[in-house]
């Protein structure tokens, strides 16, 4: 099941990559559930398994789902096809909602500066890493003047880091090596 997941999580990814950047996660989602259903069928199964041509097996996808499927969808199922991965539709549904529920939820972001950042730097900073992060997300504010300048956000495994401190550190680094 693992190995399922894993092979079918690049399909998953750009799906959802894909739908966020035109703003049609709902039709994707409407697209997958059906797709994904579709290849749990018994006779498609079969078919999947078969020596039929890639295109045909697309085109058979394409034409039971007609409905649901635009341009860019029924592009994806032709991919998916090609690469003989249209049975891992159940595993990229399920994917692709998990990456729906992770951008619904705010992430936790640390922000810490050697001064109180103003309103307007706070959204400048928020905007921003909402738009890496694709989800909202709540700022934690921290002081530590030993930074000198600048700020450190912290999210996750994702640091960055613009303080003076950090500058100097990598500045040192560089001189030592």
């Amino acid at each position: 099941m693992a190995d399922l997941i894993t092979i079918a999580r690049p399909y998953a990814k750009a799906a959802f990559d894909f739908a966020v950047e035109h703003n049609s996660i709902e039709s994707w989602q409407k697209m997958l559930v059906l797709t994904s259903e579709v290849s749990k069928d018994e006779q498609i199964r079969s078919i999947l398994t078969s020596d039929m041509k890639p295109d045909a097996i697309a085109q058979l996808f394409i034409n039971i789902c007609k409905d649901v499927l635009d341009e860019y969808s029924a592009n994806f199922i032709k991919i998916m096809a090609e690469n003989k991965r249209l049975a891992l539709l159940p595993e990229v549904f399920v994917l692709f909602q998990q990456y729906c529920l992770e951008k619904a939820s705010a992430a936790d972001v640390d922000v810490i500066s050697a001064v109180e950042l103003t309103a307007e730097q706070l959204s400048k900073i928020s905007t921003a890493v909402e738009q890496r992060l694709s989800r909202k997300v709540n700022l934690k504010c921290h002081i530590d003047k030993s930074i000198i300048s600048g700020f450190i956000i912290r999210t996750g495994d994702m640091v960055i880091d613009s303080s003076i401190r950090g500058r100097l550190n990598r500045l040192s680094d560089a001189l030592q090596s």
